[in-house]
């Protein structure tokens, strides 16, 4: 890993986004300001810190030793290594999860925790003080996952804050953390809807900010909370799903005793969603479709499948699909484009098209806002502001959704990168005050 800029050291408290895609370090300082930590890469300073994991292994066994970079590093290190590695990305998605307990890595065994923790070690790393200052991560409203399980998803959580060497964890809402960020400045009291687009989650807050408190702080009310595990990982999943996988075998087959059946759709449901795509590189998986490319219909579409995997190659595709994504939200139609090895995929989509893939997410999106209203009390009126922060809000159908229920006029877009660490920093702060 790269060394972070030099900190200041005038730091009072601490508030770290750990997302899905990317995470964030905040700190306040004595004088009242919040600064983001800086980390170089060879574009230049960065403070959105890329969420993954690169391992790989150096010399021959049994002298062998495996190496890992995180970050920014990891990604320069993936696109650029012809050996043998792997690369790991969205490991906040499987806390929720007992599916996933543990992974080898080169003969190595690595629980969940031992990830996590590895990758927060790093983004800390050069903060000698933090173990002993006002620390608050953020925390997602619900937990991704078709059946998150919250205890399970915070106790791994904070193990592996503790193996990075911040036992003294405090946890808050991550769009709570995007209210306090917009809040501070405000002079009059106001009701504030926070809508906060992750990677794996989106998260409803209702708060009600009244400047004057004791001390000068805002008095910050939560009035409801409610979330939904569909985000920007999911609308790449319905691009994958629809303009990418057909590319790669899906709804191919094999001859199997003397008949046609379908190749299982679990290669492709795991190949489209990230956090699952980086597991799949494993001897079973490999031999399993070599198997079937032997006595497939179309042999060279899962060829392609298994050179994907076999060469980490998910995330070139990853920046692929990010592309159109971007590009559907200014554009009516673009074109995606992967070239890597030699697989070549080339696929027009419309966002007329993409707003039909996406229509149920938005609309389970549309529910935990509903639920949100709801458990506050509130009709849609009664909002005096939405603050939108993460790049789903970028998307047209959903930022449509939020035009059409509370009016253009009420709605704040704020940066999808520091916003939620500033203002858990600014808890982490206030907290401590006043717990003095």
């Amino acid at each position: 890993m790269g060394s972070p800029a030099a900190a200041a050291t005038d730091i009072v408290a601490v508030g770290i986004d750990f997302g899905t895609t990317n995470s964030v370090v905040a700190l306040a300082h004595a004088n009242g300001q919040v600064t983001t930590r800086r980390f170089p890469t060879a574009g230049g300073d960065v403070d959105a810190y890329r969420s993954a994991l690169m391992f790989w292994r150096e010399g021959r066994p049994p002298q062998a030793t495996v190496r890992h970079a995180s970050g920014p590093d990891a990604l320069d290190m993936a696109l650029g290594m012809t050996a043998e590695h792997r690369f790991l990305q969205s490991l906040k998605t499987h806390l929720s999860s007992r599916a996933f307990q543990d992974t080898r890595l080169f003969g190595l065994l690595f629980r969940l925790e031992d990830l996590i923790g590895t990758f927060l070690a790093d983004l800390v790393a050069g903060l000698d003080e933090i173990a002993a200052l006002p620390l608050v991560s953020g925390r997602p409203v619900v937990f991704a996952g078709d059946r998150p399980d919250e205890e399970l998803a915070l106790g791994r959580l904070r193990q592996a804050y503790a193996e990075a060497g911040m036992a003294k964890i405090d946890f808050a809402y991550e769009p709570l953390g995007a209210a306090y960020w917009y809040a501070r400045d405000l002079t009059r009291a106001e009701t504030m809807l926070v809508a906060d687009f992750g990677g794996g989650t989106s998260d409803f807050s209702v708060m009600r900010f009244e400047p004057g408190g004791a001390g000068g702080r805002l008095d910050a009310i939560p009035l409801s909370h409610a979330g939904v595990g569909v985000a920007g990982d999911t609308f790449d999943y319905r691009i994958i799903e629809h303009a990418v996988s057909p590319h790669l075998g899906k709804d191919a087959r094999y001859h199997s005793f003397g008949k046609w059946l379908p190749v299982p759709a679990r290669y492709h449901a795991a190949f489209a969603q990230w956090h699952r795509l980086s597991l799949m590189k494993t001897r079973e998986t490999l031999a399993e479709l070599r198997a079937l490319i032997r006595d497939a219909d179309e042999p060279k579409r899962l060829e392609d499948l298994l050179t994907v995997i076999e060469y980490d190659l998910g995330y070139e595709l990853y920046r692929a699909v990010s592309a159109a994504k971007i590009a559907l939200s200014s554009s009516d139609e673009t074109v995606l484009r992967f070239r890597q090895v030699d697989v070549s995929i080339e696929a027009r989509i419309t966002r007329a098209e993409f707003e039909r893939w996406i229509a149920a997410d938005v609309a389970a999106i549309e529910g935990a806002l509903d639920e949100a209203l709801a458990k506050a009390g509130l009709p849609a009126g009664d909002i005096e502001a939405v603050f939108m922060t993460g790049g789903t809000s970028h998307v047209p159908g959903v930022r449509a959704l939020f035009d059409r229920r509370f009016g253009p006029q009420r709605i704040h877009v704020g940066d999808a990168f520091r916003s939620v660490a500033s203002g858990l920093a600014l808890i982490a702060r206030d907290r401590a005050a006043a717990a003095a």
